[in-house]
């Protein structure tokens, strides 16, 4: 059975398409990675699968089970952690795990010996006593991962988390993502940035709501030297009506790779 299964899965907003036809599988203990520029569809695509947000049409099944008709079976099953995760700054790294913990209705017995090894497993065990609002950026992205994780969700659902994050800290965020897949999660996660999408074992390229393509990250490069370089030439591709101007008012496309050497994230289609 696939973790993650969608079918022509639609949103539109006023009209207006957010995500159209999404059709993908995802199988149980993989990293999958939704890349694509800002506005391509990526969150509009995990606030549908996590239940949060009814699609306009299509279908979506997460472990089995349908997103609509039984959105409430789901959500036991899964950790969802959005761009602008829900901590408290005034509560202590310990105060909002249990908070979580709480709302997740983990059960007293056992519950300080799963947080002890969520606070190791995440090197946050010496900030345990620290406020959430002195934590650095990279810190605060680890604790809302462990909030994520404090009921043992199957699979994963991850929004963007290190973006604004410092590469040192992204680099150990990712090295967390690769253990929890070693011990067989399922983690579904948007970026643009693209050194991370080279971390996936597939990914799904997302552009102005539509999925381009469905593939491992070497495929996705062809006979391009970089992952970047194909998804750049890619995009543009997929722009006809923007071949000269695919991403930005007024730029060329040795601008666009620039804006890209500076930022590490995929140009805006726009």
């Amino acid at each position: 059975m696939d973790a993650i299964r969608t079918d022509r899965l639609t949103k539109r907003f006023n009209g207006i398409a957010a995500v159209e036809e999404l059709t993908l599988t995802v199988a149980p203990g993989e990293i999958f990675g939704l890349i694509g520029p800002d506005g391509a569809g990526k969150t509009t695509s995990l606030r549908m699968l996590t239940a949060i947000l009814d699609p306009t049409a299509g279908d979506a099944w997460v472990l089995g089970r349908h997103t609509v008709r039984e959105a409430e079976a789901i959500k036991p099953d899964i950790g969802y952690m959005s761009q602008r995760f829900g901590l408290y700054p005034d509560l202590t790294v310990m105060e909002n795990l249990d908070f979580y913990a709480d709302i997740y209705q983990v059960p007293m017995q056992g519950r300080a010996e799963r947080i002890d090894r969520l606070l190791a497993f995440s090197n946050l065990t010496p900030f345990r006593r620290r406020l959430a609002g002195n934590l650095s950026g990279g810190m605060r992205q680890k604790l809302g991962l462990v909030c994520a994780l404090i009921h043992t969700p199957r699979i994963l659902f991850l929004d963007e988390p290190t973006n604004g994050v410092d590469p040192v800290s992204r680099h150990e965020f990712w090295e967390i993502l690769g253990r929890m897949r070693e011990k067989g999660m399922t983690i579904l996660v948007s970026t643009a940035y693209l050194d991370e999408g080279e971390r996936c074992d597939r990914l799904a390229l997302m552009h102005r709501s539509e999925l381009l393509d469905t593939a491992t990250p070497e495929q996705l490069r062809g006979g391009y030297p970089t992952l970047e370089e194909a998804i750049i030439e890619r995009i543009g591709a997929a722009d006809a009506d923007l071949a000269h101007d695919a991403f930005g008012p007024g730029q060329k496309g040795d601008d666009r790779k620039a804006d890209h050497a500076q930022t590490g994230r995929i140009p805006d289609g726009r």
